[in-house]
């Protein structure tokens, strides 16, 4: 950690949900930062992804992407809708200190001639405030967003994996379709991580003209009742 001035200048942390365009690989809802109010991720890497999808969200308050421990972790804020380490991206450590949340080191893999961000300090209250604003704000949500979180967040209070032998996939449960057809895709493995393991999910559709807490609680019902071994849809990736 660098020594910091005591009288530092503090900035304010803002998150911001952008919805994929029509032609993204990837169909999750980006959560994005603003810092001080500039799109900091726009003027390091133009054009590019928040890396913050949605899906990442669904889980504990240290599961979050942008969540500040004691520790430090280098985090992934941008992509160019692909694999950083295929396309580059923007990257940054992120680390708590008492009253304070740090980002520094930045790192810009997508174009290196662009310059980053120097240290950027927060009030840490106001930063745990923001990242838990947005986590409870579902008004930007499509129904295809409300339900994979809902599914996420039902699923993980319930015994399903236990019951079925399963191991869940680090935000297995995500918006996999939009537009005309939207669905939500739930991967998993039965028989366990290695050797003899095998790939599965199950796909839910998501229809804008019925409630989505009867799609889902529906949904749920049925996976439960069947063994995922002969229901769900596998093997091989989707």
């Amino acid at each position: 950690m660098s020594v910091m001035e005591p009288f530092a200048p503090l900035s304010v942390l803002s998150l911001h949900p952008v919805l994929p365009h029509p032609q993204a690989i990837k169909n999750g809802a980006g959560i994005r930062p603003l810092i001080d109010g500039r799109d900091v991720l726009e003027e390091t890497h133009p054009g590019g992804d928040s890396s913050c999808y949605q899906e990442k969200w669904f889980g504990a308050p240290e599961t979050w992407p942008l969540w500040a421990a004691g520790e430090p972790r280098r985090v992934e804020l941008s992509n160019n809708d692909c694999d950083t380490g295929c396309c580059g991206g923007v990257f940054v450590t992120i680390q708590r200190h008492g009253d304070l949340v740090e980002w520094t080191d930045w790192e810009n893999t997508s174009d290196n001639r662009i310059p980053v961000p120097p240290e950027i300090h927060f009030d840490a209250a106001q930063y745990d405030a923001e990242l838990a604003r947005a986590v409870n704000d579902h008004s930007w949500e499509e129904p295809v967003d409300a339900a994979a979180r809902l599914l996420a967040h039902q699923i993980a209070g319930s015994d399903w994996f236990e019951r079925w032998n399963c191991e869940p996939f680090t935000y297995g449960i995500r918006v996999a379709q939009r537009g005309e057809a939207p669905e939500v895709i739930m991967s998993f493995v039965t028989g366990g991580f290695g050797p003899g393991g095998v790939m599965r999910w199950h796909v839910m559709p998501v229809s804008a003209q019925k409630p989505v807490e009867d799609q889902v609680r529906r949904f749920i019902e049925q996976i439960t009742a069947t063994d995922p071994r002969e229901s769900a849809e596998g093997p091989g990736p989707r």
